[in-house]
């Protein structure tokens, strides 16, 4: 069976956040890096948001990835690697395979924060992880992962257009406030 062509974790211990997304798309896994689809407002949230220092702006890239992981403290990640044209191809199946396997993989980096992008997402890892389906709300969830805080963000993807990029600008400054509040700066 040949080797699943995914996105690369970008994970290590002692990371502030780690960024956890449903799964990779089809352009992000051409390009190489997360968030690629042009019409992703992630790195324009991200840059507005005040998350990362304004004089931190990137362009999105490997190379930006690599500079949120070793300057910013910030790990990506997903909840299940299969790429898929969008969540709706996603099965049982998928959470089931690997949501355990993100479970292992934030208790060895145990990040400050899981920063889970879209209630799917959390209720997917929830439900396949943990074995529990709870009330998701946005912003700071009530459970823990191991020892990591948990906040929820609108999913930045273009397919999620109820949210506009004020609103995911405004999660993610949230999510900074969150960080600051908590002791976990970057």
């Amino acid at each position: 069976m040949p080797a699943l062509e995914t996105l690369p974790d970008y994970l290590c211990s002692g990371l502030a956040i780690v960024s956890i997304g449903l799964n990779p798309s089809l352009p992000s896994v051409r390009a190489g890096y997360y968030f690629a689809n042009p019409r992703n407002r992630f790195w324009r949230a991200l840059h507005g948001s005040g998350l990362v220092a304004p004089e931190a702006v990137m362009e999105p890239g490997a190379a930006a990835m690599e500079v949120l992981l070793q300057r910013h403290g910030i790990g990506f990640t997903d909840v299940v690697k299969r790429p898929t044209a969008g969540g709706h191809d996603l099965r049982a199946a998928d959470f089931r395979e690997w949501a355990p396997r993100l479970r292992q993989k934030l208790a060895d980096c145990a990040p400050a924060i899981a920063w889970f992008h879209g209630k799917q997402a959390y209720a997917g890892y929830l439900r396949y992880g943990e074995g529990i389906t709870p009330a998701i709300d946005w912003g700071e969830q009530p459970l823990r992962l191991g020892g990591s805080r948990v906040f929820v963000t609108p999913n930045p993807s273009p397919a999620n257009a109820v949210y506009s990029l004020a609103d995911l600008t405004a999660w993610y400054a949230r999510l900074g406030e969150f960080r600051d509040r908590t002791g976990t700066r970057e």
